[in-house]
């Protein structure tokens, strides 16, 4: 059997160290990736191999040659163009359609046993064969589900924590038959996972998944690298170190020199030739490359050092990763998480603070202190984006120096010459970083529309006229020492989670577009940004028999930017309104829970005392609204939901209705009761703006204050809420009370259960395998229905180390029983 190594991958998430360098090139214990893999294969007899090259090919031809040292015969295919995983293989069929082969990734670490793949291959009869393996974190990776015989059932690439039902992952590698090659076009980007196995499930060809033991890592980032090295000295992944273990966990490379007098703590690796002064600590899992010098006094714990560095004298590297060919002079400091490129100088006395990266060929001049804000790595997330954009404690972890970074990665992943909509709230917390914002866009040559303090509906409807996208930056609800940076579509929804995965790898790679003089951006401020809001609004909203119904209504701006629209808005609107607490305070740009409920309360009181017909409380900055029915009671975010669904449903008669998975099923009741139609999506608002602005949608909420009117808008907007709760009751001539009461109680529970990251996978495998027979739904995390109707869902959160659960019954009792019986579930796995 022949195999295909597959090294033509860029790496662009190792950079700087794959700037000049191809990702199997990268050295592991002072070997390439690649030729651990190469190894591997020879060991299982393999030694016929396919190489698909096409990042910086020279380098990886130059340096494996005809394979004839590792005693493999191999030849190379180049892709003129990435072809994608399938279509690499697909270019060098002409080596392989004779018999079968196997295909592995040029960049894993891995020592599975591929005899005993082949062997269940061939045993299966199988089309395919995909090697699984199971991970802690399955976001990165394909999750593959197979059956009790190991076929193949289902694909999952690249999930969204709300998809992971899983820790089950494609590892990259494949035994095939050479039919395969009918279902891959040639020369086109064509993948495994997303194009060809899916025809071949459809076509009802033998998949059948293997699940192996043994040691594999994807080495795609920073974190995975290193620990790769560590992982490797632990004696955990079983692979050939080239040198002596002069004692226990200190392995030493033929020709290196190391003095007695030098200190080393193993498990730790020195490379051929290299040279280690009397004076120098070497600590536990550092890996010297070849002709690495340390000098005296030099202090390396946990530091990858690739060859030909200079290392001096009282220099201290810890956690860090040393480019080749790289001088660092003395007492230069290079902290955890620094990555420095090849050919680097780092001048004496320098520091490299936490999570630099210098790219290659650069110089740090002496006693410089190279600085970047610890950001999310604080936080143990691997992403900039989280439940609300890009959200962090105000000049801690949201500085004006990553803010600038960050609307320059934001610049970058569009046209030059583009306009992009900014806008803030009334916080000066808000106003001093959206100037950066402003000041980075247009630097990055995009032209910048500044709304200054607007509500975000206004922002969201002004950026959909014209703009590429827009920057919103607001006080973190009910966290006011934080802020939230929201990134908006050119539609003016948030911006996908494909986009924001883009705006993660260029934040990440540093790369900014930088203007030239003449084409640095224009700053303009729209006027009568309210009028066209407000006239707009109107327009497309039912407001007919408002008017003469006399309704009366107490609205609470809450001291935030819906007080700015209100004047305009109810001037034109036509109902006899109160309104308090209409100035803004920069001194309170959020409020507590506690401090809203208290605010509400109040709202009942002036409500019920003016015999008005309900009141409205908008959140700080005009997105969502809560409830006052006219008795002065709080409607609760779930019930609103519930109301105004019914009050669209009753009026309508068709269409569908957007709502998250986590929303009672009595919302199925109310809609078919008037004929319409639930469409259940995600808790994530680009889905629920999605399904908002499809054909024959009529309404969309999520239960927590927002809600969709899509003849006007696809996402959550209080004002346009505000407006059609208005046309509704007073057509209807009923009151919120009287619609409260027609609708069935609901009985759902919600709790929050602490998982750490690592095992988050794990739950939702058990999950699955705990709910067996019973009916699973798998549209956002994993919710199970019983038989009886009961269901309870679970879902990973994506920015914090938790787990949310949400279970439905008849009663309390027994929804709170499904509850307790799925939290133990959770819980145990979790451990």
């Amino acid at each position: 059997m022949k195999a295909v190594v597959m090294a033509g991958g860029e790496g662009t998430r190792l950079r700087p160290m794959t700037s000049s360098m191809p990702k199997p090139l990268l050295p592991v214990a002072n070997r390439p990736i690649m030729e651990h893999v190469l190894r591997l294969l020879k060991r299982h007899g393999l030694t016929e191999t396919v190489v698909t090259v096409q990042f910086l090919a020279s380098l990886v031809r130059n340096y494996f040659g005809d394979g004839e040292e590792l005693g493999m015969d191999l030849t190379y295919a180049n892709e003129e163009k990435p072809l994608g995983t399938a279509g690499s293989v697909k270019n060098a069929e002409a080596a392989l359609k004779d018999e079968p082969f196997l295909v592995i990734s040029g960049d894993a670490l891995t020592d599975f046993d591929l005899t005993e793949l082949i062997e269940f291959h061939r045993e299966k009869g199988a089309m395919v064969t995909v090697c699984l393996t199971r991970v802690p974190n399955p976001l990165e990776f394909g999750i593959t589900i197979v059956d009790d015989e190991g076929r193949v059932e289902r694909f999952l690439e690249k999930p969204t924590w709300g998809q992971v039902f899983s820790d089950t992952v494609n590892t990259g590698i494949y035994v095939m038959e050479p039919e395969v090659f009918q279902y891959v076009a040639a020369d086109e980007s064509v993948d495994w996972s997303g194009d060809v196995f899916p025809k071949l499930m459809k076509d009802g060809k033998p998949i059948y998944g293997f699940v192996a033991e043994g040691y594999w890592e994807d080495v795609g980032t920073h974190e995975s690298y290193v620990k790769a090295q560590a992982d490797v000295l632990e004696g955990k992944v079983n692979v050939d170190l080239d040198g002596f273990e002069i004692s226990p966990g200190v392995w030493v490379a033929e020709g290196a020199e190391v003095s007695p007098d030098a200190v080393l703590r193993g498990p730790l690796y020195i490379g051929d030739y290299a040279k280690v002064e009397a004076g120098a600590e070497i600590r536990e899992h550092t890996v010297l490359g070849s002709n690495v010098v340390v000098k005296s006094g030099a202090f390396l714990h946990k530091a990858v050092v690739h060859s030909n560095v200079y290392v001096g004298g009282q220099s201290n590297l810890r956690g860090c990763v040393i480019g080749k060919n790289t001088d660092v002079m003395r007492a230069a400091r290079i902290e955890d998480g620094a990555v420095i490129g090849d050919e680097c100088l780092i001048g004496e006395e320098s520091i490299i603070a936490s999570n630099v990266r210098v790219y290659p060929f650069k110089t740090i001049e002496a006693g410089a202190f190279v600085n970047t804000s610890v950001i999310w790595e604080s936080r143990s997330q691997e992403h900039l984006f989280g439940a609300r954009g890009v959200s962090g404690i105000l000049n801690v972890e949201i500085t004006p120096e990553l803010v600038v970074r960050l609307a320059g990665a934001y610049a970058t992943t569009l046209k030059k010459g583009s306009t992009v909509t900014t806008a803030r709230d009334h916080s000066r917390g808000a106003r001093a970083l959206k100037r950066a914002v402003i000041s980075a866009l247009q630097t990055s040559a995009i032209d910048v529309r500044d709304l200054e303090n607007v509500p975000m509906p206004v922002a969201r409807q002004q950026t959909a006229r014209g703009s590429a996208g827009g920057i919103m930056i607001r006080t973190t609800p009910g966290v006011p020492d934080s802020v939230d940076i929201l990134f908006f579509d050119e539609r003016g929804a948030d911006l996908s989670q494909a986009g924001q995965r883009k705006l993660d790898r260029v934040y990440a790679r540093q790369e900014y577009r930088r203007a030239f003089p003449g084409e640095i951006g224009d700053l303009r401020f729209p006027a009568s940004v309210f009028d066209s809001y407000t006239g707009a609004l109107l327009r497309a909203v039912d407001t007919s028999g408002v008017a003469d119904s006399g309704l009366k209504v107490v609205i609470d701006a809450a001291n935030g930017s819906a007080g700015l629209v209100l004047p305009s808005l109810l001037g034109r609107l036509g109902v006899d309104s109160l309104t308090i607490n209409p100035g803004l305070n920069e001194a309170k740009p959020t409020e507590s829970a506690e401090e809203r409920r208290t605010a509400l309360a109040h709202l009942g009181e002036i409500v019920s005392s003016s015999r008005a017909a309900f009141g409205v409380r908008f959140d700080p900055v005009g997105e969502r609204i809560s409830l006052v029915d006219e008795r002065g009671r709080i409607v609760e975010d779930d019930r609103a939901l519930l109301v105004l669904l019914d009050l669209v449903a009753a009026e309508r008669r068709s269409g569908r209705v957007a709502l998250p998975v986590t929303t009672t099923r009595i919302a199925e009741q109310v809609a078919a009761y008037h004929g319409t139609q639930v469409q259940w999506t995600t808790t994530s608002p680009d889905d629920l703006t999605r399904v908002g602005e499809s054909e024959g949608a009529v309404f969309g909420g999520d239960g927590r204050g927002g809600f969709i009117v899509p003849e006007f808008s696809s996402v959550f907007d209080g004002a346009a809420a505000f407006v059609r709760l208005v046309g509704l009751v007073a057509r209807t001539q009923l009151t919120l009370s009287q619609i409260d009461a027609r609708i069935p109680r609901a009985h759902v529970h919600r709790r929050d259960l602490a998982t750490p990251w690592a095992v988050k996978g794990l739950v939702m495998r058990r999950v699955v395998e705990e709910a067996g027979d019973r009916s699973v739904d798998t549209t956002d995390g994993v919710r199970v229905v019983e038989p009886d109707g009961r269901w309870v869902m679970v879902l990973p959160d994506p920015a914090e180390a938790l787990t949310h659960l949400w279970a439905e019954g008849p009663d309390d009792v027994s929804a709170q029983a499904l509850l307790d019986e799925w939290a133990l579930v959770v819980d145990s796995a979790g451990r």
